[in-house]
């Protein structure tokens, strides 16, 4: 019997109202009387960004029936509840409400974008309910509620802007999505552009949902960029890649592609991703122990084939941190596990992090990786970064 097929035992899964379902992780008959400490993952399950959100669940997923095959904490076993974002902001709110009153989660791990994230915080801080983010965003979330696993442009535009410069040439067009996430990473990008001598030739911003990229193609081609940056996010940014490779583009332009991992990588052809550049924190080619760790773990729960990604990854590891938290409070009292879960060190599967206490946010390895032949191999290791103090 497969590792998935051995879960799938050990759950069950009903529908709550919407288009929220219930993950079960059902304890041993021995610790079934004590409580369980219910945690919410709050993902975009439909909407465009599918992928990413079951990535997500599958890094949380993994990091808590690992702790429930090791006892649970005290004895008690965690139980997932999975809501939809459907990837829009008002869904993610009411969600996140029901999750918070209804539900009586003790904490939320999600959602993706910072306009979901930015929606759902007077919820979270009303309701005193920790939220777990760990997506890569544009910084500047300040709040005792929301600890962030994620990349700021201090982690990725500043090293891969000199990067390019330096590799690449100096010329770039941006493209992203229409929402707030690629407008602040451009801004931070035209700003590192103005210190390293690089210049920013076009910047576009498209629709959710877009299928024909011809006239921004054409713009990136007339433009004469040497490269062009992507911060368009889920099924659209695999479109677009996939119209850019057909144009012949690829043999004068470059592509640097924000936030590109194995996901996107699994819905192009490796003539369509070779050559991509990308800042990451973590990818399934590293060889390290905890790498290896982490490969092992999540094929052992959902199969052979599963994608390991800087997603997975990063859930996994806020996920642990947050379970540590639990542990150093005695408990899933909330105000008690927000204080307890910072301030601490933990082994990724790309090296230590360090999960900070003033602005609650993870300092993190940064690689620079390459899309070779179908995998995403590291190019430059630059380390652990601490980003600017976002309460700051």
């Amino acid at each position: 019997m497969t590792g998935r097929k051995q879960n799938l035992t050990r759950r069950r899964f009903f529908e709550l109202g919407g288009a929220t379902a219930v993950a079960s992780l059902a304890a041993p008959v021995v610790a079934q009387q004590a409580e369980p400490i219910r945690i919410g993952v709050l993902q975009p399950f439909t909407g465009g960004l599918e992928a990413l959100g079951q990535q997500g669940a599958n890094g949380a997923e993994l990091a808590f029936l690992d702790a429930n095959d090791a006892g649970g904490v005290d004895g008690r076993m965690f139980e997932l509840i999975r809501a939809d974002t459907a990837t829009d902001p008002k869904t993610a709110v009411e969600r996140a409400n029901d999750l918070i009153r209804r539900q009586k989660v003790a904490a939320i791990i999600g959602p993706v974008t910072s306009a979901n994230r930015d929606a759902m915080r007077p919820t979270i801080e009303r309701g005193k309910t920790p939220l777990l983010y760990a997506t890569d965003y544009e910084g500047g979330v300040c709040s005792r509620y929301i600890s962030c696993y994620s990349a700021l442009p201090d982690h990725w535009v500043v090293p891969i802007v000199a990067h390019a410069v330096k590799n690449l040439g100096d010329s770039f067009y941006l493209v992203g999505s229409d929402y707030v996430w690629p407008r602040e990473m451009n801004a931070a990008f035209i700003a590192e552009c103005d210190k390293t001598g690089g210049k920013v030739v076009g910047e576009e911003y498209t629709p959710w949902g877009a299928k024909d990229y011809t006239a921004t193609l054409r713009k990136i081609r007339d433009s004469g960029a040497k490269t062009v940056v992507i911060s368009i996010a889920g099924a659209d940014a695999i479109t677009f890649v996939k119209q850019f490779a057909a144009t012949g583009m690829k043999k004068t332009t470059q592509v640097v592609f924000f936030g590109f991992s194995e996901n996107y990588l699994a819905g192009l052809s490796d003539e369509e991703s070779e050559g991509i550049i990308a800042p990451t924190n973590f990818t399934s080619s590293l060889t390290s122990p905890e790498a290896e760790h982490l490969k092992e773990r999540v094929r052992a729960r959902f199969g052979a084939d599963a994608i390991v990604s800087n997603t997975v990854d990063a859930h996994w590891s806020l996920a642990r941190m947050y379970i540590e938290g639990v542990r150093r409070a005695g408990g899933d009292d909330r105000e008690a596990v927000t204080d307890a879960m910072v301030d601490q060190t933990l082994m990724s599967g790309n090296g230590e992090v360090y999960l900070r206490p003033g602005d609650r946010h993870v300092d993190l390895n940064v690689l620079i990786a390459q899309a070779q032949g179908g995998r995403l191999e590291v190019i430059e290791e630059l380390g652990r970064i601490a980003a600017t103090d976002q309460c700051t």
